[in-house]
């Protein structure tokens, strides 16, 4: 079993856990920012969420204000925005570092775990285009960059913050892996 599932987090309501909470199911892990351009995927993660949580499917949203202040809000402003907006029901995490000095244990296990990014050559170009450069590829992109997670607590796959949660490489990965024996 992973020690990704052991690592401290802390849901936005402040009580502490890890996603060992999760042991057996599929995640899909994702950095989240409310003012971000890929803000409104959060509307495909909690139909992709909603779709498949009773066969074992469950997404963990980490709030994080790494790229451009596009999270500035509290736990509870971030909470109040999602369920709102969006309706969302997945778990929300409190605010994390996920790049940096101050990455998060969790983060930095995701991003150590050397799967590479499908789909992230697009965003890169996006991101030189603008002046900010992505050369490394452990590091996370931007915001709604996504791991996904097997039962058996592995990082399987991992995708670029411009691939959709309708993405048909995304649904057919969580899938997949919703088909093997838990």
């Amino acid at each position: 079993m992973s020690e990704l599932l052991h690592v401290p987090v802390k849901l936005a309501d402040g009580r502490e856990t890890t996603l060992n909470e999760y042991k057996g199911k599929v995640m899909l892990v994702v950095n989240v920012a409310s003012k971000c351009g890929f803000t409104n995927q959060y509307d495909g993660m909690e139909k992709l969420y909603e779709d498949r949580r009773d066969r074992g499917f469950v997404i963990a949203a980490f709030p994080a204000n790494n790229f451009k202040g596009q999270e500035p809000g509290t736990n509870e402003e971030i909470v109040a925005f999602c369920s709102t907006t969006y309706n969302v029901t997945f778990p929300i995490f409190s605010k994390i570092s996920v790049k940096g000095e101050d990455q998060h244990p969790l983060y930095r296990q995701l991003t150590g775990s050397g799967v590479t990014a499908t789909g992230d050559e697009p965003m890169r170009q996006r991101l030189r285009a603008n002046g900010i450069e992505a050369e490394d590829r452990t590091e996370i992109l931007w915001n709604f960059e996504k791991f996904l997670i097997g039962r058996n607590g592995e990082v399987v796959a991992r995708f670029a913050p411009d691939v959709a949660p309708e993405d048909q490489r995304l649904v057919s990965a969580v899938d997949r892996e919703l088909a093997k024996a838990g």
